[in-house]
């Protein structure tokens, strides 16, 4: 399953690089995509999308619903 979430508050590649750990330390097998640009976080997993959410939040980050 593919999860696409709007993160407002990625703000660089360093920012990218937390999440992209945050989310491949829990979930190995997701392959994560993030756009600093347009601030979207793309995941490919079998995790759910509150999962995910949760992750990102843990990391510091924000998601917009």
């Amino acid at each position: 399953m593919t999860i696409t979430l709007k993160v407002p508050s990625i703000a660089c590649g360093a920012c990218a690089k937390t999440i992209t750990k945050a989310i491949e330390g829990q979930k190995p097998d997701a392959k994560v995509s993030i756009d600093v640009d347009s601030k979207m976080v793309t995941v490919d997993t079998d995790a759910s999308t509150e999962i995910i959410k949760e992750i990102i939040t843990e990391a510091g980050h924000t998601v917009e619903d």
